[in-house]
């Protein structure tokens, strides 16, 4: 646990998002383990954080939701991304990018002097 990191805040909307995108339908324990195995278990989701999140993002109607039943026959809520939360996560990918980019310009500083 000690060398995995924090998920900055501000970026799980954004993993939550693409990680729907790219899987389709999941629950929401399914989510937190999909954005720790890409990360190749770097990254610690906390569950409780990413319910919080999956809240958030159906309320702003990022995301939808429905009962179904999941692999192990226990009725779990399945999350799926909705039209505004493709074009959200768009947006979302556009800005990190122009975030990450900048901060690699800073960090970058020191190698041009």
């Amino acid at each position: 646990m000690e060398n995995k990191t924090d998920i900055l805040q501000g970026t799980l909307d954004l993993m939550v998002l693409q990680a729907l995108a790219a899987m389709g339908p999941l629950h929401g324990y399914g989510v937190a383990r999909r954005i720790e195995q890409i990360s190749g278990e770097a990254l610690k989701v906390n569950q409780g954080t990413v319910y919080l999140c999956l809240v958030r993002l159906l309320q702003k109607r990022w995301i939808k939701a429905e009962w179904g039943t999941s692999e192990n026959n226990r009725k779990a809520r399945f999350y799926s991304i909705s039209k505004a939360g493709q074009k959200q996560l768009i947006e979302e990918t556009e800005n990190w990018q122009r975030v990450s980019d900048t901060i690699g310009r800073l960090l970058r500083l020191n190698e041009s002097r």
